[in-house]
């Protein structure tokens, strides 16, 4: 499934356009949202594939808020007014709706992003050339990094961060979590959905949480605790 957000100030736009996203088979409504600033508050705890977003909004319009986005999901525009669609274009927006569109409209616009997914999921297979380091595309650089010095994963939409030790900024990548999983050597686990750490980087574990510095604070998913939990009895010296 593909997750989307959809975004319009006018609560009958708002609802025609979830009521067709309720109608493509592959999408899954993640939230719906009145505002870019709405939207942008969403966004800070959870992710998504896709949006949605009109163009002509109060406070934050349309545009301004895909541009303030440091890693954008891929986007669909939906507005009045056929004179922002160039613009749309150069910030790589996959399609451009101009109200009033219908079904077929919206459904060639969800093909295009299934496309874009894709595409992308393919193009993004990292290389290796051994056990302690890989290759990944970020940018228009690709970069070595040496697996060790990984302090963990973080999932973002359709993309991760990186982060590496001594580095303040994290190399941002177009990859699954599967996929870099599946690149990683035993001493990485998966905690999170959003999250696969370096278990060699772990300074403490409290409840729920993985602590690997005093400003990283990592939640620890259900559905991962048990097989966390093994891993902590394997190295756990107390009563």
């Amino acid at each position: 499934m593909i997750r989307c957000l959809a975004i319009d100030d006018e609560p009958l736009a708002l609802g025609q356009l979830v009521a067709y996203i309720n109608k493509v088979p592959f999408l899954e409504l993640a939230a719906q949202c009145q505002s870019a600033l709405e939207a942008r508050n969403f966004l800070e705890n959870d992710t998504v594939d896709a949006i949605f977003c009109d163009i002509n909004m109060p406070d934050l319009n349309g545009m301004d808020f895909v541009k303030s986005l440091a890693v954008p999901p891929l986007i669909v525009f939906t507005t009045a007014y056929s004179e922002y669609a160039v613009e749309g274009f150069k910030i790589n927006a996959v399609d451009y709706l101009l109200k009033p569109f219908g079904l077929q409209d919206l459904q060639r616009a969800a093909n295009r992003i299934k496309d874009r997914l894709t595409e992308s999921v393919a193009a993004a297979k990292p290389a290796t050339d051994s056990t302690d380091s890989l290759f990944l595309k970020t940018d228009y650089r690709i970069v070595k990094v040496n697996i060790p010095d990984i302090r963990y994963v973080e999932a973002m939409s359709e993309y991760l961060k990186v982060w590496i030790e001594g580095e303040a900024k994290p190399i941002i990548t177009l990859l699954s979590m599967k996929k870099m999983e599946e690149h990683l050597p035993n001493n990485f686990m998966r905690i999170h959905r959003s999250y696969i750490i370096n278990l060699d980087k772990i300074q403490e574990v409290n409840k729920n949480r993985v602590i690997m510095d005093s400003d990283t604070y990592l939640p620890i998913g259900d559905l991962y605790k048990e097989a966390f939990q093994a891993y902590l009895d394997t190295k756990f010296l107390g009563k």
